[in-house]
């Protein structure tokens, strides 16, 4: 129940490890027999973790009536007068009844109350079931009888520390371990690309991974790809927090994607094919039985003296295409269970990101982020070695929390070919690359060097073929370089994209093209 003594706003469930009302009875019966003791053995406000409001109202009776005299301001601190019902006396006279019969002293009852008071604080003040675990598991310890004040608030302490670490013995429970196949080994959610997914065992909570790309090469267009799968082919809420690009345009960016993409066109069941530009202009093709003015490109023309309101109108009564737009859009809206959280933050320190992520853990229980773009923070711009702090800050969120996090990174915009880049092609940190679990590099391949490569679905094929010819201008292909994998292999991979439409395309993996010599 919840009441004033510490836990005034919270309906707080104690487990039965941490209650004992008799020696809160005994406690507060010895102050009834000897007042006095209130000068020496009170408990503070926030200490003060009665399991029952009358347990309390007879210790605020001590406080302000019998013990009123000997109890000082900083005893009294932040209590209010107490209730008295007609059960009060009864109730104190229970209370002495259960002091004269224990034994205790009132010095012996103030240190162990006072301790199981501490650990329901902390109990009330852990942020995750996992520390709240931790802290009954003191009254568990094989020497708490040993335990003063001092131990207990050094071991509460010590909770607080290690809860960026995981404690555990080796040896238990291995044989589970080894058949369930349920361990963050092996298990994880699958990204919208085969050979990505099977590399890095898909996106593992307690990760991190980050992928690097050079400036303007669409590196928040990757990151809306990955979160819309997330979100809506394996159902998960994500959040992306961004100090790039602002809402408007990754909502449109979001639109795109799923508009585009293969795998979410099923879910919405609308085939389009459209332009990111088109979609933000509004330029859709009418029926072909309609006839309508059209421009110069054959999208319906917007009239000089209509309205948006009387555009749209002519809109949806001359083009299919339109309709399908807006089915797929008010799809989108619908899906609430699996939203993607959006915030947009250009100027914040270290600790304002950490809290960022950790308020939607606990407010939305996300356990899936993106943060794009990985740079320093507003306090260490141009000192490069702050990118490993703040990707230090990710990692330890994720390892603590059990949190899958991407990110992204700037890669320089070099002469390095594609297939040869490594961590020295990091426009920030190149120690950054310890904290990761995950890396990759990712730039675009030269078209005029497109007879370089080859490309095999099998990654132990002997069948390599050409890339294709591009279908439009805006296609082009990307080497993936896979830098770091807690997983094991660093294979190197080939897409196929059109940032106009945000469509990604894993081809396979790359290489440069083998002479006949070397295939013997």
């Amino acid at each position: 129940m919840a009441y004033e003594g510490g836990a005034k706003n919270e309906d707080i469930k104690y487990p039965a490890v941490l209650t004992n009302e008799k020696l809160e009875a005994i406690y507060v019966g010895l102050l009834l027999i000897n007042p006095k003791g209130i000068s020496m053995f009170y408990l503070e406000y926030e200490e003060a973790r009665f399991s029952v409001p009358w347990m309390l109202d007879i210790y605020k009776l001590v406080l302000f009536r019998e013990g009123q005299q000997y109890a000082s301001e900083a005893a009294k601190r932040n209590y209010s007068f107490p209730k008295i019902t007609e059960k009060t006396e009864t109730y104190m006279d229970t209370c002495k009844k259960y002091a004269i019969e224990s034994g205790y002293t009132i010095e012996q009852a103030y240190y162990e109350i006072r301790k199981l008071f501490l650990l329901k604080m902390g109990y009330a003040n852990a942020p995750t079931k996992t520390i709240q675990k931790k802290v009954t598991d003191i009254k568990k310890y094989a020497r708490y009888n040993e335990m003063g004040i001092d131990e207990i608030i050094n071991s509460l302490n010590q909770i607080s520390f290690t809860s960026s670490i995981r404690e555990s013995v080796l040896n238990e429970d291995v044989t589970e371990f080894l058949l369930e196949g349920d361990n963050n080994l092996k298990t994880g959610i699958p990204t919208p690309f085969p050979i990505m997914t099977k590399t890095f065992k898909g996106f593992r909570k307690a990760e991190t991974v980050s992928f690097a790309m050079p400036s303007n090469a669409g590196k928040s267009r990757f990151v809306i790809n990955l979160v819309a799968y997330l979100a809506y082919v394996e159902k998960k809420k994500v959040l992306l927090i961004s100090n790039e690009m602002t809402e408007d345009k990754m909502k449109l960016c979001l639109i795109t994607t799923i508009i585009n993409s293969p795998y979410i066109q099923k879910l919405h069941n609308q085939d389009l094919h459209k332009r990111e530009a088109e979609l933000l202009a509004l330029k859709f093709r009418p029926d072909k039985d309609k006839e309508v003015e059209l421009d110069e490109q054959g999208f319906i023309l917007k009239k000089e003296d209509e309205t948006s309101e009387e555009f749209i109108k002519r809109l949806s009564e001359f083009s299919s295409e339109f309709n399908k737009t807006i089915a797929a859009t008010e799809w989108l809206s619908s899906q609430k269970e699996s939203s993607i959280f959006f915030v947009h933050t250009s100027d914040h320190t270290n600790d304002e990101l950490r809290n960022i992520i950790l308020d939607y853990y606990y407010k939305e229980g996300i356990e899936y982020i993106f943060y794009d773009t990985l740079k320093t923070d507003i306090e260490h711009i141009g000192d490069g070695d702050e990118v490993k702090k703040t990707a230090t800050v990710l990692s330890t969120l994720a390892q603590s929390f059990g949190l899958f996090i991407g990110s992204t990174l700037q890669l320089l915009d070099n002469a390095t070919t594609p297939l040869n880049m490594s961590i020295n092609d990091i426009q920030s940190s190149r120690t950054v690359k310890e904290v990761l679990d995950n890396l990759c590099l990712i730039k675009q391949i030269n078209s005029t060097t497109y007879d370089e490569y080859e490309y095999s679905e099998e990654e132990d094929s002997l069948d390599y073929k050409d890339l294709e010819p591009p279908e439009t201008l805006n296609t082009k292909y990307y080497a993936c370089v896979v830098d770091k994998n807690r997983a094991g292999s660093k294979p190197k991979l080939l897409f196929k994209l059109d940032l106009d439409y945000n469509t990604w395309i894993e081809k396979g993996y790359v290489r440069h093209k083998q002479s006949a010599e070397d295939d013997i």
